[in-house]
């Protein structure tokens, strides 16, 4: 096809221009990145101490779009990366009374809704599938940076955000109620930008 004629000329110059903006306007996704991303918990331990844990090992995806305010997240979280500093603890929290880890693995998380509050906060409701059994969390995100690492040279975000839920809801019931039952979460993470993500990796993040 020539493009010699003005009005042809023209209409390629639009189209060009028209992919060029939907280009920019789509969200960019990144991966988290695991010697960054810890979740944490923390619990009451009696009346005496508070007891501090988190996951070592954790893999995810971000679809981020702060313009047009979407967002959406997807992780998957190895139960026996558990560290709360106490390896004889840890081990008695892999039983059934609580995380179970031989019937159950993993933990997983996808965002339902987003809501941004400004550039840098915004609140995360999503699904934690624990133990099999699934139920809505939400955590409010109190950080949102993002910029070119001057590490890597990759454009880089990295969030801090906070939120609770009652341990019950996902039948782990070990010593309720001498244990309390609400747990207060604790997510410090960031992700680098992937440049060109997968199939599999675009339809999780729909």
């Amino acid at each position: 096809m020539s493009l010699d004629h003005p009005k042809r000329t023209l209409s390629w110059i639009a189209l060009l221009g028209l992919s060029t903006c939907l280009v920019s306007a789509q969200a960019a996704i990144y991966q988290l990145n695991p010697p960054h991303t810890f979740p944490q918990f923390e619990i009451r331990h009696l009346v005496f101490s508070l007891i501090h844990g988190q996951f070592n090992k954790t893999r995810g995806y971000l679809r981020l779009n702060r313009k047009t305010g979407q967002a959406a997240v997807v992780a998957k979280i190895w139960v026996r990366s558990l560290d709360t500093g106490y390896a004889p603890r840890d081990h008695d929290l892999m039983a059934k009374p609580f995380f179970d880890a031989r019937r159950y693995p993993y933990m997983f998380f996808h965002s339902t809704h987003v809501v941004f509050h400004g550039r840098r906060k915004a609140t995360l409701t999503g699904i934690l599938t624990m133990r099999g059994i699934s139920h809505p969390v939400v955590l409010q995100v109190t950080r949102i940076h993002c910029a070119i690492s001057p590490l890597n040279q990759k454009r880089t975000c990295g969030f801090d955000a906070q939120g609770s839920l009652e341990r019950s809801w996902f039948g782990v019931d070990g010593f309720l109620p001498m244990l309390p039952d609400q747990v207060r979460l604790i997510l410090n993470a960031d992700a680098v930008i992937v440049q060109h993500p997968s199939k599999t990796v675009r339809k999780a993040l729909r």
